[in-house]
């Protein structure tokens, strides 16, 4: 009733491709060190340093070198910005759930409390 395939298919990955391949590992690993260097620049925008200085030692774990950073202000609302980060630090928990990295979802989960506390400040909530 069905004919075999007699061709190769195309979403087979050839040993000889002219480009490199990475691993899904790897490529977790990149797109959670570009979660968590947005979450640092917006961090670093709200002036927390502390918890900026353990979200460059994250990026510098995944990346294995130290993230660049801008100390600079734009003055954009607060309130803004802690939602920004709170979306922030829940992407790069659900990446680092997916490869299993405790350090990173512990992190990114204790970013999202805090972000989320700082918005049920009365003095930061404005209407979104």
């Amino acid at each position: 009733m069905y004919e075999p395939i007699r061709t190769r298919s195309v979403h087979s990955v050839a040993d000889d491709a002219p480009y490199p391949h990475r691993t899904r590992e790897e490529e977790l690993d990149i797109q959670l060190a570009g979660h968590l260097s947005a979450l640092l620049a917006v961090t670093d925008e709200l002036g927390l340093d502390e918890a900026a200085e353990h979200i460059a030692d994250q990026v510098a774990r995944l990346r294995g070198a130290t993230p660049a950073r801008h100390k600079g202000t734009s003055g954009a609302d607060p309130a803004g910005l802690h939602r920004r980060a709170h979306a922030l630090a829940g992407r790069a928990l659900v990446v680092a759930a997916s490869r299993a990295d405790t350090a990173a979802a512990i992190l990114s989960a204790e970013r999202m409390d805090a972000h989320t506390a700082a918005l049920t400040e009365p003095r930061l909530v404005s209407a979104p």
